[in-house]
């Protein structure tokens, strides 16, 4: 459903502006008009409704225990959905803000059914960390078509 990488802004309130090809995605494919955002690696993942849903069902459907104490914990207890206001921008709660290390220079990827929101730099360093790994992988690649 999303795909692409575009570098944005934050404003000095937090809002952090969404291109307007991911709005219209996830408006025509499941009619949401906000986005649960909450901690990934160490960046932001931002999820359309019905798919938080569905992470938030099979949290709870884990047997009590360490692990689905700590979805809990890291990953559902701190995600909030952000609104779209009129020019296309999400509100990013603060702790969000600070985890992500989000001051002004962000990129906003696709990642197929969810969008990540990165600090540039830590974007460009995940984005390395991920080409290594491709690298040492060359025949997986090949197999994918790449």
């Amino acid at each position: 459903m999303f795909n692409g990488e575009f570098n944005n802004a934050i404003d000095l309130k937090g809002r952090a502006s969404i291109p307007a090809a991911f709005r219209e995605a996830l408006q025509n494919s499941t009619g949401d008009v906000s986005l649960y955002v909450t901690k990934s690696d160490s960046g932001l993942a931002a999820y359309p409704t019905s798919a938080w849903q569905g992470i938030c069902d099979r949290v709870n459907a884990l047997p009590p225990g360490p692990l689905r104490t700590a979805n809990l914990r890291t990953k559902i207890a701190p995600a909030k959905e952000c609104s779209f206001d009129r020019q296309g921008r999400i509100q990013l709660p603060q702790s969000l803000r600070e985890y992500a290390a989000l001051e002004k220079d962000i990129v906003v990827v696709g990642m197929g059914d969810k969008l990540e929101i990165w600090n540039l730099q830590r974007h460009l360093e995940a984005t390395a960390k991920s080409e290594a790994l491709l690298r040492e992988n060359e025949q997986a690649q090949a197999e994918l078509g790449f």
